[in-house]
């Protein structure tokens, strides 16, 4: 196998640090904006398959240019939603299969955002499912912890654990701190803006997708490991708009543990108009607000060695099985101090990546094969939690 890794800070650096220890692929080329960055990634896993490059996401020439120059057959985007499209659709042109964390970007319903759906999350990818299934590819969306890691435990779930399923909530949370900061996402905040200010997405059998206010219904859940009970809302997220194409449930939501504090940084922005893509001009410049915000903040990626705790991602599922109700949480916990002592990456960021490292080598070995535009679920769960384990990186299941 031969991957082409577009995006080389935060998560790209984790995976290209993780996959260096496999020995799956041939070659992977590690590539970004920053040359330097993509650069710097290759150096510190210290592996000969990995060759670094430049390149601007946006690009399509560039990108199909170091496809057919390195004669990759894999794409792996790891760049931030605004390039899901550019990438996905030179992917299809190169003849190479297709693989991201996070999908094409929804856009609210013009007159009723908080009721009713306008253009969904992947619903540009899926729109060309067909072209991809003739092309004998395979373009697996979302395939990150969530969503990814998610998805298979919510198949996992369907396919092992229950009869019948009421409900799939995936829930988010987390204790981490970071030390000398007031305010430091552990993630983009330019992700997190887009994902948490707009209209979250609710799944409902007898209603289809529906949407309702940010940050509505919260509940607390008491996660795992040590972290205790968080207050968590409903958030946008690729889970809702992927687990109902493949699996039967009667309702499917997304629920993050934000906090308080998180949530009203995030209103205030929503409220100056800095969360806004849109350049305005300022001078002689024009710059999005966004991008400033997500200037102005430290690298998510950079701040390890400050953070502190542990951060969990898990699928709760409500059902029935053999006649009688059941109800579990299965989850993925990932402990900052051990993955900076591992493998040089903080926590976020190192349990996002593991998950398409874990998805390549299914496809490279064959454990998992399937054309067209998928997501997580589509495919055998036992595969992929067996291998991810083998990583040394082992789920849980919690009846409750």
């Amino acid at each position: 196998m031969r991957i082409l890794l577009v995006g080389a800070g935060g998560v790209g650096g984790a995976i290209t640090a993780i996959a260096a220890r496999r020995h799956f692929f041939e070659l992977m080329v590690v590539a970004d904006h920053d040359g330097e960055r993509a650069a710097r990634a290759v150096r510190a896993a210290g592996d000969p398959r990995l060759v670094a490059a430049r390149v601007d996401a946006a690009d399509r020439a560039a990108v199909r240019s170091l496809l057919a120059e390195h004669h990759c057959d894999v794409l792996l985007n790891a760049t931030d939603p605004r390039f899901v499209m550019p990438l996905f659709e030179e992917a299809l042109a190169a003849g190479a299969h297709y693989l991201d964390m996070a999908m094409s970007l929804s856009r609210p319903h013009p007159e009723r955002p908080h009721e009713l759906t306008g253009v969904k999350l992947g619903d540009e990818q899926f729109a060309l499912a067909e072209r991809w299934r003739d092309s004998g590819r395979l373009a697996l969306v979302g395939m990150g912890v969530e969503p990814g890691l998610s998805d298979v435990f919510a198949r996992y779930a369907a396919d092992e654990l229950f009869d019948a399923i009421d409900e799939i909530g995936v829930r988010d949370g987390a204790d981490l701190t970071v030390d000398g900061y007031g305010f430091a996402p552990s993630f983009s905040i330019w992700t997190t803006i887009e994902e948490c200010l707009n209209p979250p997405v609710v799944y409902e059998a007898d209603r289809g997708w529906f949407t309702t206010e940010p940050f509505s219904e919260p509940e607390v859940f008491d996660f795992p490991a040590g972290i205790g009970p968080v207050e968590c809302v409903n958030v946008e997220h690729e889970e809702v708009l992927l687990m109902p194409r493949w699996l039967d449930a009667r309702r499917v939501t997304f629920k993050y543990g934000l906090g308080q504090e998180f949530i009203d940084v995030l209103k205030t922005l929503r409220k100056l108009g800095l969360d806004r893509t849109e350049p305005v001009r300022v001078g002689a410049a024009s710059v999005s607000p966004r991008d400033v915000v997500a200037a102005c903040l430290p690298d998510p990626a950079r701040l390890g060695d400050r953070m502190r705790g542990r951060t969990c991602a898990g699928t709760w599922v409500r059902g029935s099985r053999d006649g009688r109700p059941r109800e579990v949480y299965l989850y993925h916990v990932a402990d900052n101090e051990r993955t900076m002592a591992e493998y040089g990456c903080q926590a976020v960021v190192w349990q996002t990546a593991i998950n398409p490292v874990v998805a390549l080598e299914l496809l490279a070995t064959g454990a998992w094969t399937a054309t067209g535009v998928l997501g997580p679920e589509a495919l055998a769960p036992r595969p992929f939690l067996d291998l991810l384990t083998a990583y040394g990186s082992p789920w849980e299941l919690r009846e409750m």
